[in-house]
Protein backbone atom coordinates (compact mmCIF):
# COMPACT_ATOMS: atom_id res chain seq x y z
CA UNK A 1 0.00 0.00 0.00
CA UNK A 2 1.56 3.27 -0.71
CA UNK A 3 1.66 5.82 1.94
CA UNK A 4 0.33 9.24 0.64
CA UNK A 5 1.62 12.52 2.24
CA UNK A 6 0.52 15.95 1.94
CA UNK A 7 2.45 18.00 -0.36
CA UNK A 8 3.56 21.48 0.51
CA UNK A 9 0.72 24.04 0.40
CA UNK A 10 -2.37 21.38 0.04
CA UNK A 11 -5.65 22.20 1.35
CA UNK A 12 -4.94 20.64 4.88
CA UNK A 13 -9.21 20.07 5.21
CA UNK A 14 -9.49 17.07 2.84
CA UNK A 15 -13.03 16.00 1.43
CA UNK A 16 -15.42 13.83 3.72
CA UNK A 17 -16.15 10.60 2.12
CA UNK A 18 -19.23 10.61 -0.53
CA UNK A 19 -18.13 14.38 -1.15
CA UNK A 20 -18.97 15.60 -5.20
CA UNK A 21 -15.38 15.69 -6.83
CA UNK A 22 -14.56 19.13 -7.71
CA UNK A 23 -14.03 19.94 -12.13
CA UNK A 24 -10.32 20.31 -12.28
CA UNK A 25 -8.93 20.82 -16.07
CA UNK A 26 -5.62 20.51 -17.41
CA UNK A 27 -4.30 22.65 -20.11
CA UNK A 28 -1.76 22.29 -22.31
CA UNK A 29 -1.83 25.43 -24.56
CA UNK A 30 -0.32 25.32 -28.29
CA UNK A 31 -1.19 27.24 -31.29
CA UNK A 32 -1.39 24.31 -33.42
CA UNK A 33 -2.47 21.43 -30.79
CA UNK A 34 -3.54 22.33 -26.82
CA UNK A 35 -4.37 19.65 -24.86
CA UNK A 36 -7.16 19.64 -22.89
CA UNK A 37 -8.56 17.25 -20.30
CA UNK A 38 -10.37 16.40 -17.39
CA UNK A 39 -10.40 13.25 -14.78
CA UNK A 40 -11.92 10.93 -17.15
CA UNK A 41 -11.27 12.52 -20.52
CA UNK A 42 -8.23 13.87 -22.63
CA UNK A 43 -8.46 15.37 -26.48
CA UNK A 44 -5.72 17.94 -28.25
CA UNK A 45 -7.70 20.69 -30.02
CA UNK A 46 -6.04 21.43 -33.19
CA UNK A 47 -7.19 24.74 -35.45
CA UNK A 48 -6.94 23.71 -39.35
CA UNK A 49 -6.27 26.38 -41.91
CA UNK A 50 -6.26 29.59 -39.27
CA UNK A 51 -3.45 31.75 -38.14
CA UNK A 52 -2.46 34.31 -35.87
CA UNK A 53 -5.92 36.26 -34.54
CA UNK A 54 -8.58 34.23 -36.22
CA UNK A 55 -5.93 31.15 -34.23
CA UNK A 56 -5.99 32.33 -31.43
CA UNK A 57 -9.42 33.62 -31.30
CA UNK A 58 -10.84 29.87 -32.22
CA UNK A 59 -8.19 27.84 -29.67
CA UNK A 60 -9.85 30.49 -26.96
CA UNK A 61 -13.43 30.03 -27.94
CA UNK A 62 -12.73 26.08 -27.42
CA UNK A 63 -11.17 26.62 -24.19
CA UNK A 64 -13.26 28.81 -22.77
CA UNK A 65 -16.27 25.99 -23.72
CA UNK A 66 -14.25 23.18 -21.83
CA UNK A 67 -13.39 24.93 -18.60
CA UNK A 68 -16.46 27.06 -18.12
CA UNK A 69 -17.76 25.60 -15.26
CA UNK A 70 -14.39 24.33 -13.88
CA UNK A 71 -13.45 24.77 -9.87
CA UNK A 72 -9.50 24.38 -10.61
CA UNK A 73 -7.72 25.00 -14.05
CA UNK A 74 -4.05 24.09 -14.09
CA UNK A 75 -2.39 25.13 -16.92
CA UNK A 76 1.33 24.45 -18.13
CA UNK A 77 3.34 27.25 -17.73
CA UNK A 78 5.19 29.73 -20.28
CA UNK A 79 8.69 28.06 -22.01
CA UNK A 80 11.41 30.51 -21.37
CA UNK A 81 13.73 28.44 -23.15
CA UNK A 82 11.65 28.88 -26.45
CA UNK A 83 12.02 32.54 -26.61
CA UNK A 84 13.80 32.80 -29.66
CA UNK A 85 12.24 30.37 -31.38
CA UNK A 86 9.76 30.90 -34.22
CA UNK A 87 6.40 31.54 -33.24
CA UNK A 88 6.87 32.32 -29.39
CA UNK A 89 5.68 35.81 -29.24
CA UNK A 90 1.76 34.34 -30.49
CA UNK A 91 2.01 31.63 -28.47
CA UNK A 92 2.73 33.71 -25.20
CA UNK A 93 0.22 35.95 -26.47
CA UNK A 94 -2.18 32.81 -26.12
CA UNK A 95 -0.77 31.61 -22.90
CA UNK A 96 -2.46 35.16 -21.71
CA UNK A 97 -5.43 35.37 -23.18
CA UNK A 98 -6.43 32.12 -21.81
CA UNK A 99 -5.03 33.06 -18.37
CA UNK A 100 -7.25 36.34 -19.09
CA UNK A 101 -10.27 34.78 -19.43
CA UNK A 102 -9.72 32.90 -16.15
CA UNK A 103 -9.66 35.69 -14.30
CA UNK A 104 -12.61 37.54 -15.44
CA UNK A 105 -14.48 34.16 -14.93
CA UNK A 106 -13.04 33.99 -11.45
CA UNK A 107 -11.90 30.56 -12.28
CA UNK A 108 -8.56 29.84 -9.60
CA UNK A 109 -5.67 28.89 -12.38
CA UNK A 110 -2.37 27.07 -11.24
CA UNK A 111 0.54 27.10 -13.33
CA UNK A 112 3.10 24.12 -13.45
CA UNK A 113 5.91 24.09 -15.49
CA UNK A 114 6.68 20.79 -17.89
CA UNK A 115 9.20 19.29 -15.61
CA UNK A 116 6.66 19.26 -12.89
CA UNK A 117 4.47 17.09 -14.92
CA UNK A 118 7.10 15.06 -16.35
CA UNK A 119 8.06 14.04 -12.33
CA UNK A 120 4.59 13.67 -11.15
CA UNK A 121 4.25 11.14 -14.36
CA UNK A 122 7.30 9.13 -14.19
CA UNK A 123 8.94 10.64 -10.46
CA UNK A 124 12.29 11.86 -12.21
CA UNK A 125 12.83 15.38 -14.27
CA UNK A 126 14.47 13.96 -17.42
CA UNK A 127 13.48 10.67 -17.32
CA UNK A 128 15.00 9.75 -20.73
CA UNK A 129 18.85 10.55 -19.15
CA UNK A 130 19.91 7.34 -20.45
CA UNK A 131 19.03 7.58 -23.97
CA UNK A 132 20.89 9.99 -26.70
CA UNK A 133 20.41 13.64 -26.22
CA UNK A 134 18.32 13.89 -29.18
CA UNK A 135 15.95 11.65 -28.18
CA UNK A 136 15.37 12.56 -24.55
CA UNK A 137 12.76 14.76 -25.17
CA UNK A 138 10.77 12.34 -27.24
CA UNK A 139 10.88 9.28 -24.96
CA UNK A 140 10.00 11.43 -22.11
CA UNK A 141 7.01 12.78 -23.47
CA UNK A 142 6.00 9.00 -24.29
CA UNK A 143 6.72 8.06 -20.85
CA UNK A 144 3.93 10.77 -19.50
CA UNK A 145 1.51 9.31 -22.30
CA UNK A 146 1.91 6.22 -21.02
CA UNK A 147 1.42 6.94 -17.52
CA UNK A 148 -2.07 8.91 -19.04
CA UNK A 149 -3.44 5.49 -20.97
CA UNK A 150 -1.72 2.91 -18.27
CA UNK A 151 -2.37 4.66 -14.87
CA UNK A 152 -4.76 7.21 -15.63
CA UNK A 153 -6.84 4.69 -18.27
CA UNK A 154 -7.25 7.70 -20.84
CA UNK A 155 -7.54 7.53 -24.32
CA UNK A 156 -4.38 9.14 -25.80
CA UNK A 157 -3.92 8.25 -29.32
CA UNK A 158 -3.03 9.33 -32.65
CA UNK A 159 -1.94 12.99 -33.59
CA UNK A 160 -2.12 15.46 -30.50
CA UNK A 161 -1.63 12.34 -27.94
CA UNK A 162 1.15 13.61 -26.18
CA UNK A 163 -0.53 16.84 -25.81
CA UNK A 164 -3.74 15.41 -24.36
CA UNK A 165 -1.74 13.07 -22.12
CA UNK A 166 -0.26 16.13 -20.94
CA UNK A 167 -3.19 18.09 -20.15
CA UNK A 168 -4.18 14.72 -18.37
CA UNK A 169 -1.53 14.75 -15.82
CA UNK A 170 -1.92 18.15 -15.16
CA UNK A 171 -5.71 17.82 -14.39
CA UNK A 172 -4.65 14.81 -12.44
CA UNK A 173 -2.38 16.62 -9.95
CA UNK A 174 -4.86 19.54 -9.50
CA UNK A 175 -7.10 16.65 -8.33
CA UNK A 176 -4.67 15.51 -6.10
CA UNK A 177 -3.68 18.86 -4.58
CA UNK A 178 -6.94 19.13 -3.69
CA UNK A 179 -7.27 15.91 -1.85
CA UNK A 180 -9.07 13.90 -4.54
CA UNK A 181 -6.48 11.64 -5.92
CA UNK A 182 -6.89 9.58 -9.13
CA UNK A 183 -4.55 6.73 -7.85
CA UNK A 184 -2.10 6.39 -5.12
CA UNK A 185 1.54 7.61 -6.10
CA UNK A 186 4.26 7.52 -4.31
CA UNK A 187 6.04 10.69 -2.83
CA UNK A 188 8.78 10.47 -5.19
CA UNK A 189 5.97 11.36 -7.86
CA UNK A 190 3.95 13.77 -6.03
CA UNK A 191 6.61 15.99 -4.85
CA UNK A 192 6.09 17.61 -7.93
CA UNK A 193 3.28 19.59 -6.18
CA UNK A 194 4.95 21.28 -4.05
CA UNK A 195 6.43 23.36 -6.82
CA UNK A 196 3.64 23.78 -8.70
CA UNK A 197 2.09 27.98 -8.24
CA UNK A 198 -1.41 27.24 -6.37
CA UNK A 199 -4.08 29.71 -6.19
CA UNK A 200 -4.69 31.49 -2.89
CA UNK A 201 -8.25 31.54 -2.66
CA UNK A 202 -10.64 29.16 -1.63
CA UNK A 203 -10.74 27.14 -5.04
CA UNK A 204 -13.90 25.76 -5.02
CA UNK A 205 -15.84 28.43 -3.08
CA UNK A 206 -14.58 30.36 -5.88
CA UNK A 207 -17.16 29.29 -8.11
Amino acid sequence: MTTMTPAAGMPTTLPAAGTTRPLVIGLDPSLTSTGVAGADWAEALRPKNLTRHARIDWILDEVTDRVKLADLVVIEGPAYSQQLQPGHHERAGLWWQITQMLYRRNIPYAVANPQLRTIYATGKANPAQGHPKQQRARIAKGMVCTFAVEQLGLFCEGVGKYDAADAAVFAAMGLDWLGYPLLALPDEQRRALASVEWPTQNVVAAR
